[in-house]
């Protein structure tokens, strides 16, 4: 029951999240992702291991691909290489089965995440809005 409400609560989160905010939750689930991926390494737990990786993989894949490389410039094509070579460490670590690359890629990941940290102000309810109307975002680039 417990994993139904915590389901809800996500869903419920992501329905009503800001652009900003579903990368800071896409930062978040691979920087979980790679934690556990570290604990399954030194566990020997392959299986997990492996999955935690892809997971980790598809993430940062989807922070790639949501770069706006019209508007983002050379900050977009810097990310960019940062994603891949995460990827690669991500790559190296499940191939070799070692913890090292994964650390080097969490220390990546949550010095860009701490950067988007900063960009997202406090969430605070909006008063001025009326009920039963919703908030309208524009698309947002990686690459801010």
């Amino acid at each position: 029951m417990r994993t139904k409400r915590y389901q809800s609560y996500f869903e419920d989160e992501l329905v009503d999240a800001s652009p900003l905010k579903l990368v800071q939750l896409l930062y978040q689930g691979a920087l979980d992702s790679i934690a556990s991926a570290r604990r399954y390494v030194r566990l020997g737990d392959i299986p997990s291991r492996s999955r935690a990786i892809t997971k980790a993989m598809a993430i940062v894949t989807e922070l790639s691909r949501s770069l706006n490389t019209e508007q983002g410039g050379e900050v977009s094509h810097n990310l960019a290489q940062l994603y891949g070579y995460v990827e690669k460490l991500l790559m190296q670590a499940n191939f070799e089965q070692r913890e090292k690359p994964l650390e080097e890629a969490e220390r990546l990941l949550e010095t860009l995440a701490e950067a988007w940290n900063n960009l997202i102000p406090e969430e605070r309810p909006n008063v001025s809005q009326t009920p039963g109307q919703s908030e309208t975002y524009e698309p947002v680039s990686c690459a801010y």
